[in-house]
């Protein structure tokens, strides 16, 4: 050291002596300029190259994440909150992000800077290296049993901010109801409750979070005192090291324990980052059930029927079957209005069809081909599905009416509308057919949400059509449009109906009653009004506003 310092001296000394005095001074502020705009330079690349790749990974994952959604099937959903599936996406997610920046430089340099340490511990006295070792496996265990207990509580915080996420977001899609019932008072006590349920989860967190380091600091400075109290003895004795060397051993022994609790805290950053991919990961390694067999082929064009062949199907949560034994054919360009009790399996029928699940037992063809054998997007292809929720997106009404549908001219996208009863109503709008929508399509009435999706369904023009009436009251000229909009609809395709108008059922070539599972009635309108059945039984209580009984 003396010798450093001697020789940085003279050439100090040197420097200022030469005769270019002001060129010297300027060269040096030159270069300290430079190493100063070096090291900046290097710390903001190092900073933007680490932001870039973490948060380009953590992109991948949350793209990853919402594919994999996609390609789950319904009963994914029936099981899972939507709140708690959004929380999982961006908190959990954002979670594995913090652990990511933590742990990737602290995993690099502190490992090495304890071996360095450790190296130098051992050059000066090996004897006394081997007594403070005694501090690793006491931090290891502390470190370890605060992770798992972190890990834990991570889990609760996450589970706890779920539940948030999931109260506001049935809130917000309920608020007409909660504010219909007088019940904002319940639904903030609510909220309030889980807030402090979550407060209380951030609290355990913190603390948990915060005991490893004071803990391990404490235990290196008991360990420290007896290696002072040892050592010093032999020194003062003359013994294992000469004084300057042991208080080198001494400042050398400390700085090893900033390095080990560094690790100690990337370790709970880790466990912390470790429930979140636990949460993340058991929905990807959730397998789809609705996938393509290999070998599955595209469906061809529906050319003669679609056979329902001794069909069966179980939900998972419940233990009676939600369809039995269903034998039904129908004919291609062929209208079949399902009708019966709410409950009695319609929808699930329908769903069958349009493979949102696989049957329990038998099968369902077309054109002979049983739907396993085809690809998945070949049959949705071919399909139009109108749901009873009309679901709009907050979107233009030009992109609602074409969605799934690209690069549709604006002529055809009118001409569905127009098809549809819609137009209309669209050119009144605000903005025409680049008005927005709202959420759910709340800037429009219950009739008109129908129409428009009447008219996403005409612009399709599918071979197949899946079409859940809605229920909701109308007034008398609206339900005129929606219903004109439905005849020109099905007009020429092969249809399933869940029917709940009486002109549907009228117009229907065929009608379908479905009770407790199974098929209880077939034919007409006219044949099985005649009959002492259910059908005329739900014609009476249903269809009696709309058509006297005969």
């Amino acid at each position: 050291m003396t010798g450093l310092r001697e020789t940085l001296k003279d050439r100090t000394n040197d420097l200022i002596r030469r005769p270019t005095k002001q060129a010297t001074l300027e060269r040096l502020c030159l270069i300290i300029l430079f190493i100063l705009l070096l090291k900046n330079i290097s710390s903001y690349m190092q900073a933007y190259l680490m932001a870039y790749a973490e948060n380009g990974v953590i992109k991948d994952l949350r793209n990853h994440l919402y594919i994999h959604l996609h390609r789950l099937s319904l009963s994914y959903f029936h099981r899972e909150r939507t709140g708690e599936l959004i929380s999982r996406v961006s908190y959990d997610v954002m979670k594995i992000n913090g652990t990511i920046s933590a742990a990737f430089g602290t995993l690099v340099k502190e490992p090495m800077l304890v071996v360095v340490f450790l190296a130098i511990l051992l050059i000066l006295s090996w004897q006394l290296t081997l007594v403070s070792l005694v501090l690793l496996p006491l931090s290891v265990l502390v470190i370890t049993t605060v992770g798992r207990r972190l890990r834990r509580s991570s889990t609760a915080s996450q589970e706890a901010m779920a539940d948030l996420t999931s109260t506001l977001q049935e809130t917000v899609a309920g608020v007409r109801v909660v504010k219909a019932f007088n019940m904002e008072s319940f639904e903030i006590g609510k909220f309030k409750r889980q807030t402090q349920h979550y407060f209380r989860t951030l609290l355990r967190l913190t603390h948990m979070h915060n005991l490893a380091s004071p803990v391990t600091e404490i235990l290196g400075g008991v360990v420290g005192l007896a290696i002072l109290w040892y050592g010093g003895r032999q020194v003062l004795e003359g013994g294992l090291l000469a004084p300057e060397d042991f208080l080198t051993f001494f400042l050398a022994l400390f700085s090893m324990m900033k390095p080990v609790k560094e690790l100690g805290q990337v370790h709970n950053r880790i466990q912390e980052g470790i429930a979140a991919a636990d949460r993340v990961f058991s929905v990807l390694d959730t397998a789809p059930e609705i996938t393509d067999v290999p070998g599955a082929v595209p469906l061809p064009d529906l050319r003669r029927e679609i056979r329902l062949d001794r069909v069966t199907f179980r939900y998972d949560t419940v233990s009676d079957p939600a369809l039995e034994e269903i034998d039904l054919v129908v004919q291609s360009g062929e209208t079949v209005a399902l009708v019966g009790p709410s409950g009695g399996g319609k929808s699930t029928l329908v769903d069958l069809v349009a493979r949102f699940y696989d049957p329990t037992g038998g099968r369902i063809e077309i054109d002979g081909q049983d739907l396993r054998s085809v690809t998945v997007a070949s049959l949705r292809e071919k399909m139009g599905i109108v749901t009873q929720d009309v679901i709009l997106f907050n979107d233009t009404v030009r992109n609602n009416i074409a969605y799934g549908v690209a690069d549709i001219p604006r002529e055809r996208i009118e001409s569905a509308a127009a098809a549809a009863n819609a137009d209309a109503f669209i050119e009144q709008l605000p903005n025409g057919y680049e008005t927005f929508l709202g959420e759910r399509g709340v800037r429009l009435s219950g009739g008109q949400r129908q129409r428009i999706a009447i008219a996403r369904a005409i612009l399709k023009d599918p071979q197949i059509l899946i079409f859940d009436e809605a229920t909701s009251s109308l007034d008398t000229e609206s339900e005129l449009l929606v219903q004109e909009a439905i005849d020109r609809l099905m007009k020429g395709r092969t249809a399933l109906v869940i029917a709940h108008r009486l002109s549907t059922v009228q117009k229907a070539d065929r009608v379908v009653v479905v009770d407790s599972g199974r098929i209880v009635q077939t034919g007409d309108h006219g044949s099985l009004i005649q009959e002492d059945g259910l059908y005329r039984k739900l014609y009476n209580l249903q269809f009696r506003d709309q058509e006297p009984v005969a």
